[in-house]
C-alpha cells in the first residue's frame, strides 16, 4: 500500500491550475445521479485478487461514502483509500443533464476547511477540467484525462482520488481514479453497496475453554456491522478488549461460482479465524453459537448508514 500512495503523489504532479466556482448549468433539475446514497466497499474485489494472485500488484482498498445533499442535483463523495498514510478526499459532484441528453458529473473540491453541513454551493470550487460526461442512457461516465491532468498540481494530493470514470450497475460502483493510471490502463474499483446488520453478542468471560455451567455472560445489544469486510470487537462489559472481534463480508469462492455472506469470529491477536457461519448474499438474518460466544443479526434497508 505504501508503493501505492507514493505513486498517487507522483501522478499529482502535472501542469497548471484551473478552478473556478460553481458552474452555469445546461440542465440540473432532471439529472439523474451517478449512484445512489450509501457507502461502498472494495473488500471482496481485494479479497479475491489476493486469493488468485497473492504476489501481483493488488488493488488498493477503497470506501467511498455518498451522502445527498440538500439540492438533489448535488452529493457529497467522501474516498477513502487505505494506505500508508491513508488518504481521504471529499467532492462535491453536480450532475446536469445537457441539451443533448447526456449527463455530465462535474466534480468540485471545497473552499473551506470544513464545507457547512447543510451545503452552500458557494463553498466549493468546479474542477471543469474534470468533468465526466456519458451519452443518454448510457451508464458509465468518463472524464478527459489529459485535461484533468493539467490541473491536478492545483488540487494537491487529494487529486490522487479524482474520479476519472464512474459507472453504476446495480448494487456496484466501478470507479477509475487518477491514480488508478499507474496500475495500467484498465485498473479500476468495484466497489458494492454496504448493507448493514445489527443485533446482539453474547461472549462467556472464559472465552474458548469457558465451563458449561458458566454464567459470566457479557452481553451487547448495540451491534452494528457491515456486510463489506465489516469488523466489530467484542467487549467485556467493562469496556474492554475481550480480545474478539466479528467480521461479516460477501465473498465469492470456487471460481466465481459460490458466492456468500460469511459471518466469522477471529481472534485480535494473530488475525486467525476462529469460527464462521454461512448464508446466502440476500439473507437478511445470519448468526453463529459456539457456545462460548453466541451471535445474532438482523438485516438493515441497504442504503442506511
Amino acid at each position: 500500500m505504501k508503493r501505492i500512495a507514493l505513486a498517487l503523489f507522483a501522478l499529482s504532479l502535472a501542469a497548471c491550475h484551473d478552478v473556478r466556482r460553481e458552474p452555469g448549468s445546461p440542465t440540473a433539475a432532471s439529472a439523474t445521479p451517478p449512484a445512489a446514497e450509501g457507502v461502498y466497499d472494495n473488500h471482496a474485489q481485494v479479497w479475491q485478487a489476493h486469493e488468485s494472485a497473492p504476489g501481483a500488484v493488488q488493488p488498493p482498498h477503497v470506501v467511498v461514502t455518498i451522502d445527498a445533499t440538500s439540492q438533489p442535483d448535488w452529493a457529497l463523495w467522501r474516498i477513502h483509500l487505505d494506505a500508508t498514510p491513508p488518504v481521504d478526499a471529499v467532492w462535491a459532484i453536480r450532475s446536469m443533464t445537457q441539451s443533448d441528453g447526456a449527463l455530465a458529473l462535474v466534480p468540485h473540491r471545497p473552499l473551506v476547511a470544513t464545507p457547512s453541513p447543510t451545503f452552500d454551493a458557494q463553498q466549493w470550487a468546479a474542477l471543469d477540467a474534470c468533468t465526466l460526461r456519458t451519452p443518454a442512457r448510457a451508464a458509465a461516465a468518463t472524464a478527459d484525462i489529459a485535461a484533468c491532468a493539467a490541473i491536478v498540481p492545483g488540487i494537491g494530493t487529494e487529486a490522487a482520488l479524482l474520479p476519472l470514470a464512474i459507472e453504476r450497475d446495480g448494487e456496484w460502483l466501478r470507479l477509475r481514479l487518477y491514480a488508478d493510471q499507474a496500475r495500467g490502463t484498465d485498473a479500476r474499483e468495484d466497489l458494492r453497496l454496504v448493507r448493514w446488520f445489527t443485533g446482539w453478542a453474547a461472549i462467556n468471560g472464559g472465552g474458548p475453554k469457558a465451563d458449561a455451567a458458566s454464567r459470566d455472560w457479557h452481553m451487547d445489544r448495540a451491534l452494528r456491522i457491515g456486510s463489506e469486510g465489516g469488523r466489530y470487537a467484542l467487549k467485556w462489559r467493562d469496556g474492554n478488549a475481550s480480545g474478539y472481534s466479528l467480521v461479516l463480508e460477501r465473498l465469492t469462492y470456487r471460481e466465481g461460482n459460490v458466492p456468500v455472506l460469511k459471518l466469522s469470529v477471529v481472534g485480535d491477536a494473530d488475525g486467525s479465524t476462529l469460527a464462521y457461519a454461512w448464508a446466502n448474499p440476500e439473507a437478511t438474518r445470519i448468526g453463529i453459537n459456539l457456545g462460548w460466544v453466541q451471535v445474532g443479526l438482523d438485516g438493515e434497508g441497504p442504503t442506511t448508514k
